[in-house]
């Protein structure tokens, strides 16, 4: 993590880790380093490399600054203190990401009418002729018929799209239940529900309960041009957001409890990416976290989920993964879409050190120049770095699309689906190690929530190459249908 308070320092790619250890071949060892010969900078960094295994039964000297070292007649390579990010050059356009979510929306409306499709937020999904999108009832094998009919809207306004209606309408809260919020939210891939009220609304046209059963929500509601008293509800899933202590303003070491919702996830032992918690049963991270070159990666029994981590050298016991999902289009080359879903083999134990993060609202977009926060844990660089054993982090600035966009910078490459935070004076940014690791921004309710997962840089720290984030916001849709398609079978409140 990049942080010129703590003279952390990033300053050249290392040469691709493939091209120095083989994927079945032991890391580096975590303390100490070798010093190898670099690459040109133009070679993308791939970052899957894993930590060594720690042992938890004894507490070891922390690394905590940097070294550079610069052999002779070669480009500088470095040794840092924070994640795993992609270190990167690729090529790329917004356009044919704009390109393939206008398709994905003529199918979703094709879907309505019955086809085997691809459906938006869901990959390819077998339908049959009959299936009718949001009407309450699983029409399509995957479910992607009523994966994406409910969303949140400012202040948490439930909001739902039923067969009859065609749009999102917010719900009546005359005859709204606790009942009828554990439904909802179980049917979103959460444990039950933890509040609702009710707004006053200006709306039109609203969304009342009826006496009909459905296997979801948007079965139960009708049309209605009026709602008894003019109040909607509003629905927490889950009670998000909240870390343990207040954060240390420009500190680097992050203290227990701070980001209670940051996961470490071992890959065969050995910490490998960030993640971040969304609900008792999920995780969520970057696609790139899971190559597709090498099948073990792939294998969930291959992972595990650390959560309630300060120090790599102390970890509790760990969560086992059930299920990878990554987002169908994703694409290694270019790094959009890059998200992924990990379901857990059983439910996450909440306390005051672990708690889920707040997804955003469909509407919610983070202003330019906001400061939000980015945390995790180091991993080895090829050759010339220490992983961090200690969770850091880092304040980072959101920085508008169209300037990250302009040519001295990264010159069109990001897409609708990433962000951009840092510094372009440098020196503030993730780093090797950081994958799949929250950004994070504190809302006017006291609330964190996730603004992005981190995925791809150039180099770290660098002047005009700010790190560049999965945009949650773009990709709400498709994290709502995986949680909702892979809701626990047997959810208890």
């Amino acid at each position: 993590m990049e942080n010129t308070q703590a003279n952390i320092q990033c300053d050249e790619n290392p040469p691709s880790y493939y091209s120095v250890v083989k994927p079945n071949e032991p890391p580096p060892p975590y303390v100490g380093s070798q010093l190898l010969t670099s690459a040109p900078p133009t070679i993308p960094y791939y970052i899957n490399h894993p930590l060594p295994q720690i042992p938890t039964s004894q507490t070891l000297p922390v690394i905590a600054t940097t070294h550079r070292v610069e052999p002779a007649d070669a480009p500088q390579t470095r040794l840092v203190v924070t994640r795993n990010k992609r270190a990167c050059c690729y090529r790329g356009s917004g356009g044919s990401a704009l390109l393939l979510v206008l398709i994905g929306i003529a199918i979703w409306l094709g879907l309505k009418y019955g086809a085997s499709l691809v459906f938006m937020g869901s990959g390819v999904d077998s339908c049959p002729s009959s299936a009718v999108v949001c009407d309450g009832h699983t029409d399509c094998k995957r479910g992607s018929d009523e994966s994406i009919c409910v969303r949140f809207g400012s202040q948490n306004e439930l909001q739902v799209m039923t067969s009859n209606s065609g749009n999102f309408l917010p719900v009546c809260s005359v005859g709204w239940s606790k009942s009828l919020a554990d439904q909802t939210c179980q049917q979103l891939g959460f444990r039950g529900s933890y509040q609702y009220s009710s707004l006053p609304s200006t709306s039109q046209s609203f969304l009342s309960v009826g006496s009909q059963t459905a296997d979801y929500i948007q079965g139960r509601l009708k049309v209605s041009s009026s709602c008894p008293g003019q109040t909607t509800t509003s629905l927490q899933c889950s009670n998000c957001g909240h870390p343990l202590s207040s954060r240390i303003i420009g500190g680097n070491v992050a203290g227990l409890g701070q980001w209670p919702w940051q996961a470490s996830l071992h890959f065969m032992g050995s910490h490998t990416c960030g993640g971040s918690l969304v609900g008792q049963d999920f995780i969520l991270t970057a696609a790139h976290c899971f190559p597709k070159d090498s099948s073990s990666w792939q294998l969930p029994k291959n992972w595990q989920v650390y959560l309630g981590v300060e120090s790599q050298y102390m970890l509790p016991q760990p969560y086992s993964v059930a299920q990878i999902m990554l987002h169908e289009q994703y694409n290694s080359q270019t790094n959009d879409f890059d998200i992924a879903l990990l379901k857990l083999s059983q439910p996450v134990s909440l306390s005051s050190t672990v708690q889920p993060v707040c997804l955003p609202t469909f509407d919610k977009t983070v202003p330019t120049d906001t400061q939000c926060w980015t945390s995790g844990f180091g991993t080895m660089t090829e050759g010339a770095g220490f992983g961090s054993s200690k969770l850091m982090e880092v304040a980072v600035d959101i920085i508008d699309s169209s300037v990250c966009n302009r040519a001295e910078i990264y010159n069109g490459q990001i897409t609708q689906n990433m962000l951009c935070a840092g510094d372009l004076n440098g020196g503030r940014d993730s780093c090797q190690g950081d994958s799949g690791g929250p950004l994070v921004c504190q809302e006017n309710d006291g609330r964190w929530y996730l603004t992005g997962v981190t995925s791809w840089g150039v180099g770290c720290g660098r002047e005009n190459n700010p790190g560049v984030y999965s945009n949650i916001h773009s990709l709400l849709t498709w994290i709502h249908s995986k949680m909702e398609q892979e809701s626990p079978d047997h959810a208890t409140l």
